[in-house]
């Protein structure tokens, strides 16, 4: 399983989300102090997300 990194941000397209305020202020609290956006959080985030779920499906093709 990859580690969660702060990442670089790419090209990107606005999309709204609603989050729960508690993870909102958990997110906040986890990037302050760093060069990462909210938003760069949650992407890379969702990233490492889909990730594992394809592994987790290989791994349960492979079992």
């Amino acid at each position: 399983m990859r580690k969660f990194k702060l990442p670089v941000p790419p090209s990107t397209t606005n999309k709204s989300i609603r989050f729960p305020n508690l993870v909102i202020d958990e997110v906040e609290e986890a990037i302050r102090g760093t060069d990462c956006s909210f938003s760069a959080f949650v992407v890379e985030a969702v990233r490492v997300a889909l990730e594992n779920l394809k592994e987790d499906e290989e791994n349960e093709q492979n079992s």
